[in-house]
């Protein structure tokens, strides 16, 4: 484990802006930002508190910034340590200043990614779930991913695991008393007994695993594939749900040579928009990349918008790109219904197999209501009670509570073939393990390091 030394770190984005903030956590840091401060005596004023003054060079007492400083004592702050703010102004060259200048004073270090952050779980402020929470606030696209990190990071998954383990703990318990006081009249752990106690922690699990589907749509956005032939109408789309042009649109065939890449929230959806090149086969090398590239991205895709020209109908082309989809969420969208439409209706509906059909003219903005409603009812047909439900969206959960999940099918079938008591106490206590290592409660401290080294410096 680290020693907890003072560390330091810029915590807004760089680049031009009104303020930056640098800030300090340890037993120094108050001390160290005085020695430089020139102002009030910062190791004298209350907590929680912010001081107006100047940054100076110490050995030659030339002014660095004029800066604003929050004073926050331990234990109540972030990390639980003494933490200092430093709200100088914003521009590379002014914080980086600042930077330097703490990290010139003795005995203070840069901060590794998400150290402020693992510092709080590891001073018991947040578990090991809030802590990956506060990445997925920052990395929220929509309001609902952010209602749904904000519902994680105030302790609401850490809140149902820790019941669910204590029903497991107990389960343990009653095994436990049978096999060391068998003469005693304690409750005998019959298979009915283990099936109902173990059997209704498995039953919450999958029911949170249901929302995993939803959940992780929600952190990570949906990578959703525009295709189509040239000339449909895909960069016109693109433009349209961005509300910007992002993509060139001519009356030349043709003219998207690469694939174009931008988030949009549709109904507290994040999509990650892809425009891709038009599918055909073609003699410009240039074009031809562009095609490989967008046949890649629909690959990759986990929800494709098939657009088709309804002036001038299904052709060949189009077939094949009902071929390529198969089997795929994809939405198809008849575009350009503001000219006359030859459309076969009977035989565009066999090729969709179900799916959404929407009509769209982008010319005159028409359709895209609906098309947006398509895209949120094809993943969310129910709706998202982002403020009612405890919804997972971490791969790492995912994976532990379906690893949780086998092992209680273990003892449950240990439980049904009679086998001595102690060994469905085995599997039950790799159960309450495993379920432990979402919390932090038993996690090994290598993955601990891991998962912080994904988060950003400063926090």
């Amino acid at each position: 484990m680290l020693e907890f030394d003072t560390i330091t770190a810029i915590s807004t984005p760089m680049g031009e802006g009104a303020i930056g903030i640098v800030r300090l956590s340890g037993d120094l840091a108050v001390e160290t930002v005085n020695n430089v401060f020139s102002g009030k005596d910062l190791t004298t004023v209350d907590s929680h508190t912010i001081h107006y003054g100047t940054l100076k060079y110490p050995d030659t007492g030339e002014i660095v910034d004029e800066v604003m400083v929050s004073i926050m004592r331990a234990p109540k702050t972030f990390t639980r340590e003494d933490v200092v703010e430093i709200n100088c102004h914003g521009g590379v060259v002014a914080v980086n200043r600042v930077l330097e200048l703490i990290l010139d004073q003795p005995d203070i270090r840069l901060a590794e990614p998400g150290e402020f952050t693992k510092r709080a779980f590891l001073n018991g402020r947040i578990d090991l779930s809030q802590a990956e929470a506060v990445m997925d606030l920052i990395r929220a696209k929509t309001d609902r991913a952010m209602n749904v990190a904000m519902a994680q990071m105030e302790g609401r998954l850490s809140r149902l695991v820790r019941e669910l383990r204590q029903q497991l703990l107990e389960t343990i318990a009653a095994v436990e008393v049978n096999i060391d006081y068998p003469e005693y009249d304690a409750e005998e752990m019959t298979q009915a007994i283990v099936e109902e106690k173990a059997g209704e922690v498995k039953r919450v699990l999958e029911q949170l695993l249901e929302t995993a589907r939803q959940g992780k749509i929600l952190r990570e956005g949906l990578a959703t594939a525009i295709i189509g032939r040239p000339n449909v109408g895909k960069s016109s789309l693109m433009n349209t749900l961005v509300q910007e042009t992002k993509a060139i649109v001519t009356e030349i065939a043709g003219t998207t040579r690469d694939t174009i890449e931008e988030y949009v929230n549709v109904k507290g959806v994040p999509l990650k928009l892809i425009d891709t090149a038009g599918i055909r086969e073609t003699e410009d090398i240039v074009e031809r990349i562009g095609v490989e590239k967008s046949r890649k991205a629909l690959e990759a895709a986990d929800l494709v918008l098939l657009v088709l020209n309804g002036h001038e109908g299904l052709t060949v082309e189009d077939e094949a790109l009902f071929e390529a989809v198969k089997g795929m969420n994809a939405i198809i969208i008849i575009n350009k219904t503001d000219l006359p439409q030859n459309m076969d209706s009977s035989k565009l509906e066999k090729l969709a197999a179900g799916r959404p059909i929407v009509a769209t003219s982008l010319l005159l903005d028409e359709g895209i209501d609906a098309l947006e409603a398509a895209i949120a009812n094809l993943f969310f047909a129910k709706g998202v009670e982002s403020q009612d439900m405890t919804y997972i969206s971490n791969a790492r959960h995912i994976q532990l509570i379906k690893r949780t999940i086998g092992q209680i099918d273990e003892a449950l079938g240990s439980a049904v073939m009679n086998m001595p008591i102690d060994m469905v106490q085995i599997d039950l206590r790799r159960a309450w393990d495993t379920l432990g290592e979402i919390n932090g409660d038993t996690v090994q401290e290598s993955l601990i390091d891991q998962l912080f080294s994904q988060f950003c410096l400063g926090k």
